[in-house]
C-alpha cells in the first residue's frame, strides 16, 4: 500500500495534477481547471473550495498547478482539452502568454471562466473583484489610524506583488488613491515581491535600514505584509500593518492589535462561483460576462464576526 501511495504520488508531481477526477465517469461531466500556483495558501483554498463544490454538483474536476510556467500551463490546458472537458477555469501565470490556449479552446467550442487573474483576451465569463476598492478600503482604514483626512502623518511601506500584474497595480492605486492628497504622508515602496513572505521579509530587512521611520506597513497581500511586520518587529520598531486577502493569519493579528485591517479576498466563494458557473454553462444557461466575488473589510470593530481558526482565509457565514 505505501509502494503504491508512492507511485501515486509521483505520477501527480509528474504530471502536474493535484486531482484528477475520471473522465466522464457515469455520465458526469468534465470541467478543467487550470491553476497558476499552488505555491499560495491562497490558491490551495481556492482549489480546494472548487473540488468540494464539483464534487456536490456531480461534476469530474482536473485540477493542474502550472507552478507560474506558462508553457506548463498551455500544455495542461492542452492535455485537458485533449480529455474531453466540457468548460475551462483558467486562473492564468501570463495575461499574454495564455493566447495559444485561448484560441484552441474556442477552436475547440470550450467556455472559458477566467478567475481571480484576468486576461488579454476574449472569454466567456470573468469572475474577479474590484481590486481597487479593495485597495482603497485598506488606504481609507490607514488614513484614519494615522491622524484622519487632512491630518494624517507618516512613511508608510507599501509591499509590492508582481510587476505587470493587474491586481497588483489596482490594489496599488486604490491604496493610493486614500494616500495621495495626505501632505503628511510619505510612501516607500519595495521590488516586486511576487506575493511571497519571504520575499517581503528580504526586501523589508534592507529597506529598513535607510527607514527606520516606517509607522506604517501595507502590502498588496496579507501574506507579503506579514512578513514586512515580522521584520520590523524583529529589528525593535513600532509600526502598524494593513493588507489585502483575508489570510486568517492576519485576523488573528488583528486580534492581538498588531494588525489594522484586511480587505477579504475569500478564496472560497471564488472557488465555489467558478465551479457554479460552469455548471450553468455545462446546462446551457445564460451568464453575464462579469462576475463580482464582492469583498469586505476586517478591522477591530468586527473581526470576531469572522475570526475562525479552523479556516485559512476569512470568509462570509
Amino acid at each position: 500500500m505505501k509502494k503504491l501511495l508512492i507511485v501515486m504520488v509521483a505520477m501527480a508531481l509528474v504530471g502536474g495534477f493535484v486531482f484528477a477526477g475520471p473522465s466522464g465517469e457515469s455520465g458526469k461531466a468534465v470541467v478543467g481547471f487550470s491553476q497558476a500556483t499552488m505555491a499560495s495558501p491562497f490558491y490551495v483554498s481556492h482549489v480546494e473550495a472548487a473540488q468540494a463544490r464539483a464534487k456536490e454538483l456531480g461534476i469530474d474536476l482536473i485540477v493542474a498547478d502550472a507552478n507560474e510556467n506558462v508553457v506548463k500551463q498551455n500544455q495542461d490546458i492542452a492535455d485537458m482539452l485533449q480529455r474531453g472537458i466540457k468548460v475551462l477555469i483558467l486562473n492564468a501565470v501570463d495575461p499574454d502568454g495564455v493566447a495559444p490556449s485561448l484560441a484552441a479552446c474556442v477552436q475547440k467550442k470550450v467556455p472559458v471562466v477566467t478567475v481571480d487573474r484576468f486576461v488579454n483576451g476574449n472569454v466567456d465569463v470573468v469572475i474577479g473583484r474590484d481590486n481597487v476598492l479593495m485597495g482603497q478600503a485598506v488606504g481609507n482604514s490607514i488614513v484614519a489610524a494615522l491622524g484622519g483626512k487632512g491630518r494624517a502623518r507618516g512613511k508608510i511601506l507599501e509591499v509590492m506583488g508582481s510587476g505587470g500584474d493587474r491586481v497588483q497595480e489596482a490594489r496599488s492605486r486604490g491604496f493610493h488613491n486614500a494616500v495621495d492628497s495626505e501632505s503628511g504622508i510619505e510612501v516607500v515602496q519595495t521590488p516586486y515581491c511576487d506575493y511571497v513572505r519571504s520575499k517581503a521579509a528580504t526586501a523589508t530587512q534592507d529597506i529598513i535600514q535607510r527607514h527606520r521611520d516606517i509607522v506604517m506597513i501595507y502590502g498588496h497581500n496579507d501574506d507579503m505584509s506579514l512578513g514586512a511586520l515580522q521584520v520590523c518587529e524583529d529589528a525593535g520598531l513600532r509600526v502598524q500593518c494593513a493588507g489585502v486577502d483575508g489570510l486568517m493569519e492576519a485576523v488573528e493579528a488583528i486580534n492581538q492589535k498588531r494588525y489594522l485591517a484586511t480587505s477579504a479576498n475569500d478564496p472560497y466563494a471564488f472557488g465555489r462561483q467558478a465551479v457554479e458557473v460552469a455548471n450553468r454553462l455545462i446546462n446551457g444557461e445564460t451568464v453575464g460576462k462579469d462576475v463580482d466575488a464582492g469583498t469586505f473589510l476586517i478591522d477591530a470593530s468586527n473581526v470576531a464576526q469572522y475570526y475562525d481558526p479552523s479556516l485559512a482565509f476569512a470568509t462570509r457565514k
